[in-house]
């Protein structure tokens, strides 16, 4: 499938269709807009109006957004018409955000690390008690407070086949850990997590849960899984495969 076709797909599937578990979605004039409680992030997800209406329109937004006291952003991406929203977002208080790539890798041409069996002990999570072994990964990777992780996934894995949460143990440990979302119509699956302790680095844990996950897409039947990386597993996701589909930028109001 050629890449203008693949942007088509990404964006009707994953910035106009998609659904949220707990947000509201707003169909508005020549946006997508999603929406919760703060302090949750609410957020316009696909804009598709002329340079003419582009002030209007975000400041209607801004008014939205005042009167419902929300935490949001807007979320652009280098294939959308460059008509000057960029510029507009931040003239009206949003920050401009350094660009983020968007990785993509088509499942019919997995290479093999991600088709051989898994070795490592890696789990596939059935019950949110479980949950706590990520939060401790991904707080001690990143820093910072995680309970708001654990009461997001809480909720989405009471979602019938909308996530699947893995971690790889090692010396009876909980070293790394990953998830995936899974959207209705089998197209894409998205990548989020893949966090390992730094004790645990370099024994393969990454692309253990990399490779977990490709499975089950392939077996749920789902062409594509898509990611977008940190610094650290940039360099991993490339040598497996993955390609630079777009880049997103998030513009979050200051």
């Amino acid at each position: 499938m050629d890449n203008n076709t693949l942007l088509q797909h990404f964006d009707q599937d994953l910035r106009i269709d998609i659904v949220y578990p707990g947000m509201r979605k707003d169909i508005v004039p020549g946006l997508v807009r999603f929406v919760r409680p703060a302090p949750g992030m609410s957020f316009i997800s696909y804009t598709d109006l002329p340079a003419s209406q582009l002030d209007a329109a975000v400041t209607e937004q801004l008014a939205y957004v005042e009167e419902h006291k929300l935490v949001f952003s807007w979320k652009t991406y280098a294939h959308d018409p460059q008509n000057g929203l960029a510029e507009r977002l931040t003239a009206h208080g949003f920050a401009a955000p350094a660009p983020e790539p968007v990785m993509l890798l088509d499942l019919a041409a997995t290479p093999a690390p991600l088709r051989t069996p898994v070795q490592a002990n890696v789990q596939r999570l059935n019950s949110t008690a479980r949950l706590e072994d990520v939060i401790m990964i991904e707080a001690q990777v990143w820093g910072g407070d995680f309970t708001w992780l654990q009461w997001r996934l809480t909720g989405h894995m009471h979602v019938p086949g909308y996530l699947s949460v893995y971690v790889a143990y090692a010396d009876n440990r909980p070293a790394s850990a990953a998830w995936v979302y899974y959207q209705a119509n089998g197209r894409f699956a998205s990548l989020f997590g893949g966090s390992t302790l730094p004790a645990y680095r370099g024994r393969g844990l990454y692309t253990a849960l990399l490779a977990a996950r490709a499975q089950e897409a392939l077996a749920r039947g789902y062409r594509y899984l898509l990611v977008e990386p940190s610094d650290m597993s940039r360099p991993i996701i490339t040598r497996l495969g993955f390609t630079t589909l777009t880049y997103a930028q998030d513009y979050e109001l200051e």
